[in-house]
């Protein structure tokens, strides 16, 4: 479903644009970034700005309508990283090119949305190459 323009370029503007999930920057991406909805609407989602995020096509793709994921540490099905009211690095930080989950959240989304997988690590070498990494906050 379409997020009317306005309630778009919102969240855009807060996101600085860079995946609110990955933190991948979206100017040497080739694609456009998706306005998702953080707990989707087949899970009762609403379209308002507290439930939409902007992610990469990765991010989105891997993300789909799923709410939680499995900590690889534990085996516990955890919810996934709701990047508007969960900060980022209380969840994770960059190691590297690698994103490390510090908490069960965090290990959870790294493994479902893949966010290490060697693409996505070779495209942070190339975003630091153009000074957009690591990201600052």
């Amino acid at each position: 479903m379409s997020v009317p323009e306005e309630l778009s370029r919102a969240v855009r503007a807060r996101a600085q644009a860079r995946c609110q999930y990955c933190r991948m920057h979206e100017t040497l991406q080739g694609a456009t970034f998706h306005v998702e909805h953080i707990i989707p609407q087949c899970h009762g989602g609403r379209s308002g700005l507290e439930n939409l995020a902007l992610a990469c096509p990765g991010c989105n793709l891997r993300k789909a309508s799923r709410v939680t994921a499995t900590d690889p540490a534990t085996g516990e099905e955890v919810r996934l990283f709701h990047p508007v009211r969960q900060r980022w690095a209380e969840h994770f930080r960059f190691m590297g090119y690698q994103v490390e989950g510090l908490t069960a959240v965090g290990r959870a989304t790294v493994d479902a949305l893949h966010l290490n997988h060697p693409r996505r690590q070779r495209i942070r070498e190339v975003e630091q190459a153009f000074g957009l990494y690591p990201p600052i906050d």
